[in-house]
């Protein structure tokens, strides 16, 4: 039995064969102490809070057997691939302290958003196992100029279960350019936060699950995806 799991604005068919839980820059820069959001006086307690109920949702689908990719906001050394001297990604990474040499927590010589290092590795509790994929992106979407697309679908994937960090940002981002690749996408979301806006009336956060309900894809939370599967482990011994 395929899990129905209960959704905006409608129930969601899982295909655990052809589905994929993403796992969106939930790495140090933007969920640690130490990282680049932290250092900048960016409240992260909203990021540490997805921290739990993306756990319980991967272990979940790689009990089905689902493929987990991660999503890496990480530049290169020399920055050569965050875009020319006045670019928007460029001048607004650098206010953040793109490049900067920091000491991580545990003493070690890193930089802040540089691949292949602390602040780019996904924080430990998420860390990726062994068959994960993991992807490097120098943009908001996952999709620009990265081997997301070939990954996904040399696995025959379609369905996206999109969980990380930021919601408003990245994560929309990404379902966006999903979605007008033809992937259903199916956004967590507990399992995602937002800073920008999170003191508002309305919350960046907010704004952007009515959207992607709206338009772009699906919208449920932890405990409704972990209890449609569990009903539909079950159903084969009830019956």
């Amino acid at each position: 039995m395929r899990p129905q799991i209960q959704a905006k604005p409608s129930l969601f068919a899982l295909e655990p064969g052809r589905a994929a839980v993403l796992v969106v820059d939930m790495q140090n820069d933007f969920g640690s102490e130490g990282g680049m959001f932290h250092r900048a006086g960016i409240d992260i307690s909203a990021i540490r809070q997805a921290v739990g109920p993306t756990t319980a949702v991967l272990a979940s689908a790689r009990s089905m057997g689902m493929k987990v990719v991660y999503l890496k906001m990480g530049f290169r050394p020399d920055l050569s691939d965050a875009g020319s001297t006045d670019s928007p990604n460029r001048v607004r990474h650098l206010f953040l302290g793109v490049g900067q040499n920091v000491t991580a927590p545990d003493g070690g010589a890193s930089r802040i958003l540089i691949r292949d290092t602390w602040n780019t590795d996904v924080i430990p509790e998420l860390a990726p196992r062994r068959g994960d994929a993991v992807v490097y992106k120098h943009r908001f979407s996952g999709f620009y100029e990265t081997e997301l697309d070939t990954t996904l679908r040399a696995a025959a994937v379609d369905q996206l279960v999109v969980t990380g960090c930021t919601t408003s940002v990245c994560v929309e981002s990404t379902i966006r350019d999903a979605m007008y690749r033809d992937y259903s996408c199916l956004l967590l979301s507990d399992c995602c936060a937002e800073p920008i806006g999170q003191g508002l009336q309305r919350s960046n956060h907010s704004a952007s699950l009515l959207t992607i309900e709206t338009l772009f894809g699906w919208v449920a939370d932890s405990s409704a995806f972990l209890r449609a599967v569990e009903q539909a482990a079950m159903a084969p011994a009830a019956g």
